[in-house]
């Protein structure tokens, strides 16, 4: 009951997030050039600040083991869960099909994920979690772009790579957590503030590309059902199979899935936007597979043995 309820919350206020950008939309009070300016905010300052503060932490010689173990993990199951998504993405016709695929890979964990992760594991779950956020990040800059975007060259995106701050963030943080760097409080205190704005932003973004979209034709979309289906059940599915099949089980197993389990990643607009992709089918996956994972996750998180 207890985490059907933090659940619950969670998709409210993603949901009053939205609705703020759609109603400020709908009354002018953001204009739509809006929601390029607030990509790159979040893209360029907000994201950084986010993945910096999750390694602010102290070091624990003691989890440190445990913390590869959740590198690995996390790279198995966004790698392979990205393998997944390709090929069940050629299902899908035509040109939505990146989008989808990218959709169908990345998972909302930070928002969704981590606040049931500190209900169930407490502060060493997070910090296995920042592992699976790592990851994600660096996967989602890399192949999730060359996904999205293939007429890049190699060279282009090398070039886009180094200089993408979402990459040299994560080269700060672990240089910070793995130095065992201390980070004073002044410091510190912005870096969260500003990281903290990451859903919420994208949450805004989400609400105004819905203002400007046709809801009725959003619901009745086959491929937002095709990828919240795929997010929320066909991948997580596989996944937990073969780990119950493999034996693995422990703490960092079940926070690494619980993660992976979570709706479709709100960063996916974004990537919409930046890349003039679908922008409806994009906002309409987020939407209604965070709706649904107010039943989906509670059940996952049963289904986990802890």
């Amino acid at each position: 009951m207890q985490l059907a309820l933090i659940t619950v919350q969670q998709v409210f206020s993603l949901f009053l997030l939205i609705a703020a950008g759609y109603i400020a939309a709908k009354t002018g009070a953001l204009k739509p050039q809006a929601k390029q300016a607030f990509s790159d905010l979040l893209v360029n300052l907000v994201l950084p600040a986010m993945i910096i503060n999750t390694y602010l932490s102290g070091y624990d010689p003691n989890t440190f083991a445990n913390l590869l173990v959740a590198f690995g993990l996390s790279l198995l199951l966004l790698g392979g869960g990205m393998l997944l998504a390709m090929g069940l993405g050629l299902a899908v016709k035509g040109g939505n099909r990146p989008l989808v695929q990218f959709a169908g890979t990345f998972p909302n964990a930070a928002y969704m994920g981590f606040p049931l992760i500190s209900a169930l594991f407490g502060a060493e779950g997070l910090l296995y979690a920042s592992a699976f956020a790592t990851v994600f990040n660096v996967l989602q800059w890399t192949a999730g772009v060359a996904l999205l975007e293939p007429q890049r060259s190699r060279r282009e995106m090398l070039r886009g790579i180094l200089a993408n701050p979402v990459i040299w963030s994560v080269v700060i943080g672990l240089v910070i957590y793995l130095g065992r760097v201390p980070v004073p409080a002044i410091l510190a205190q912005p870096i969260a503030a500003m990281g903290s704005m990451t859903t919420p932003l994208s949450m805004v973004i989400t609400g105004i590309i819905m203002a400007g979209s046709d809801l009725r034709q959003m619901v009745g979309n086959r491929q937002v059902w095709y990828v919240v289906a795929m997010r929320l059940l066909l991948i997580p599915f596989i996944w937990f199979g073969v780990l119950r099949l493999l034996g693995l089980q422990g703490m960092v197993v079940q926070v690494i899935l619980l993660l992976e389990a979570s709706p479709v990643a709100a960063v996916t607009t974004v990537m919409a936007v930046r890349c003039k992709l679908d922008e409806k089918l994009a906002a309409g996956a987020v939407v209604m597979s965070t709706l649904l994972s107010i039943c989906t996750l509670p059940l996952w998180a049963v289904a986990i043995p802890l």
